[in-house]
């Protein structure tokens, strides 16, 4: 990682281009360089939301074009990684895959960077062992990402695991960013997360952002507006990649 942190915004998801590009626009505006946005949606439920899949990615790589922005997405099928790894910039793999080893040595062998997200409950070894699973395979452009763990208590979505951050800089030498959005669950909880992981050392942030979020086809409660995120920036500082 360089000396700047890295700031990853955008929609959980996305149900059009039009919705799409302008919220990128309004990114990119805002000196975020890359954008994060989900196509292939790995649910909870099967009635909800998937994500546009294949069509979603050609709107992904046409605002990649046409934005000159980077990137960030989830793919969720070897068979993915195989069509799309080559066309973005960073790979996501998600909670739910960390655990699914062919997947993480498929990625392995591509040479793009990948954020590996920790597992719902998942052990700080069981992480870095997964995370071994791709480097292992010649892919050592791996960031982690703390995206909460499953707790006890049911008025967050997750509880964000801040120590997590000293730990993997102790322990590894990848770097770690931290998902808040995920991890609260709520908006009005996002920015003090932010800061707080800042404040833990986090080589950066993955923030859920939406010019209306009550539109969002997943995740309204957790995404934050466009206003929110301009008076984070502020206090944060003029340090993000």
């Amino acid at each position: 990682m360089c000396n700047s942190k890295l700031i990853i915004c955008g929609p959980c998801t996305f149900s059009s281009y039009d919705e799409l590009y302008k919220i990128a626009s309004l990114l990119k505006d805002r000196g975020i360089t890359y954008l994060r946005a989900g196509t292939f949606k790995m649910r909870t439920s099967p009635d909800s939301f998937q994500g546009l899949r294949d069509e979603g990615m050609e709107m992904l790589l046409k605002i990649k074009k046409e934005l000159g922005m980077k990137i960030v997405t989830e793919l969720t099928s070897i068979e993915q990684v195989k069509k799309y790894a080559s066309k973005i910039d960073i790979i996501q793999i998600g909670a739910r895959n960390m655990y699914n080893y062919e997947l993480l040595k498929a990625v392995g062998k591509t040479k793009t960077r990948v954020i590996l997200k920790r597992g719902l409950s998942a052990t700080y070894n069981e992480w870095l062992n997964a995370a071994e699973y791709i480097s292992r395979e010649g892919n050592k452009n791996i960031i982690l990402c703390e995206r909460g763990i499953r707790s006890f208590e049911p008025e967050t979505r997750n509880v964000l695991d801040l120590q997590a951050v000293p730990y993997i800089h102790e322990h590894s030498k990848y770097p770690i960013i931290v998902d808040p959005s995920h991890a609260s669950g709520h908006s009005y909880m996002v920015p003090s997360m932010s800061k707080a992981a800042m404040a833990s050392g986090a080589d950066g942030l993955l923030i859920e952002v939406h010019y209306d979020p009550s539109i969002s086809k997943c995740d309204n409660e957790q995404i934050i507006d466009i206003d929110t995120l301009d008076k984070l920036l502020n206090d944060l500082g003029d340090f993000y990649e």
